[in-house]
């Protein structure tokens, strides 16, 4: 028994100082951006927020809405009905990617267009499921095949679940001008019956699109697109397409919202995430279901880590030699496998613990192996980053969504790790795979589209 001991003891102590430090590094890392929020706040307090009104463009242009779909029938339909119904814009199109082997949301989509000439049904060739991007480039020939990018503002990108905003068009249409790339806000809503894993989504959304995203366009990083609620100029898009043999979209990519997003700024294009707030004093923002079941969380969660955190090493490097904000800015994207092996330490600390607890109150001893000096140091430093960061997560939350979810994104911060923990290995098996040859295709997760009355405004 003592042998057994003593190994629990000695793994409780190396866990506690790992995980001690570990979490020291991510707090102050997540200190410091709440810090730059600060000094930006501060720097544009005396600058009107955008409306709407102040937005709106003189003379409209035409914004294309490109729609990526596989086994979407059971949403599609209701979305395309919704924005027809939603957008306040005088000219506009929604272009809906489809493939040749998905013959029920080609029918919801054909249903839809069949009654309205601005909703266009654009079947590939090749079955699916491809990658979202594959789908893209489909939109993309097509819109040059029938020579409308002369005629297009703008390529507004969405997914095929979003509840679209009535006004996002007029933003993207007053921003594209002087911007090659437009962000918006992206909203997810609870889904009744899981507060806690859809939940979760809202608030790590609230503080990305609140203060991480506006501190990253602050200083002068690259700003990652969501892959929804955004738009492109065409311009860009060309230039792209050019310097990959005619497809913008990278097709081996499983993030190619976030890649765009990056590659756009190396080529010069300047973006903006615009908070515009509208006749109902709410943001002009993107509101959807996210996954509401520990398995479909942990299915898309690992598709952000394997392309953002694992194959982003190589695909898309980092920034020019001395860009060292861009620097730190990937490598915080690229953070959630180390975060893994942190929160693994602290978690398996506790464990160790209680076992070491009772073991040594079996033996007889009153306590636990002592604290070594350094972890009693920082578990101090440690309480209270975190009693920062949870209420930091609670503001934001609040916010975006009342009190109410304030106070559940709180005991959400241990479902988010949960998720995380199982989505890190799932990536990791996923990202072996790519290593190996094996072919990419599109691992999406069923969608629900939101009742009328679960969005706002």
């Amino acid at each position: 028994m003592g042998a057994v001991q003593t190994a629990i003891d000695a793994v409780l102590r190396e866990a506690m100082l790992f995980a001690a430090i570990g979490l020291l590094i991510g707090g102050l890392d997540d200190l410091l951006v709440d810090l730059l929020f600060v000094v930006r706040k501060l720097w544009h307090r005396r600058e009107p927020g955008w409306t709407v009104t102040m937005l709106r463009p003189e003379r409209a242009g035409r914004i294309v809405v490109f729609v990526p779909a596989w086994d979407e029938q059971a949403v599609i339909g209701p979305m395309l009905v919704r924005a027809l119904d939603r957008y306040r814009h005088p000219d506009y199109r929604i272009h809906v990617g489809l493939y040749p082997n998905d013959p029920g949301t080609i029918a919801a989509v054909m249903a839809v267009a069949s009654r309205d000439s601005r909703v266009r049904a654009v079947i590939g060739d090749t079955p699916g499921p491809t990658t979202k991007a594959a789908c893209l480039n489909t939109l993309w020939h097509d819109l040059v095949a029938t020579s409308a990018v002369a005629s297009t503002r703008a390529i507004a990108l969405h997914d095929a679940e979003d509840m679209v905003h009535p006004d996002e068009l007029t933003v993207f249409d007053a921003l594209i001008g002087d911007h090659a790339v437009v962000q918006l806000p992206v909203m997810p809503l609870v889904k009744p019956g899981s507060p806690f894993i859809s939940g979760h989504y809202l608030d790590e959304f609230a503080e990305a699109h609140q203060k991480q995203l506006p501190v990253r366009t602050f200083v002068g990083a690259g700003m990652p697109l969501a892959g929804t609620g955004c738009a492109v100029a065409p311009w860009i898009v060309a230039r792209l397409a050019a310097m990959r043999g005619g497809d913008p979209f990278d097709p081996a990519s499983l993030v190619e919202d976030y890649e765009l997003g990056l590659r756009i700024a190396e080529l010069g294009g300047r973006g903006v995430f615009a908070r515009v707030m509208d006749d109902h004093d709410q943001p002009v923002a993107v509101r959807a279901y996210f996954p509401a079941t520990l398995t479909a969380a942990v299915r898309q969660k690992a598709r952000w880590i394997t392309g953002i955190a694992l194959a982003g090493w190589d695909r898309t490097g980092w920034a020019r030699p001395l860009a060292v904000i861009d620097h730190w800015m990937r490598a915080r994207d690229r953070r959630a496998p180390i975060a893994v092996l942190v929160l693994l330490s602290a978690y398996g600390a506790i464990f160790a613990w209680l076992a070491s607890a009772t073991l040594h109150g079996w033996t007889g001893e009153a306590t636990a192996t002592a604290l070594a000096d350094p972890v009693r140091m920082l578990l101090p430093v440690n309480a209270a980053l975190l009693a920062w960061r949870m209420g930091m997560r609670a503001a934001f939350t609040g916010q975006a969504a009342g009190w109410r979810q304030a106070l559940w994104s709180v005991p959400r911060i241990v479902v988010g790790n949960v998720v995380l923990l199982l989505a890190a290995a799932r990536a990791m098996w996923r990202y072996a795979g790519m290593l190996r040859g094996t072919a990419l295709t599109w691992d999406k997760t069923a969608h629900h589209f939101p009742d009328a009355d679960a969005a706002v405004p």
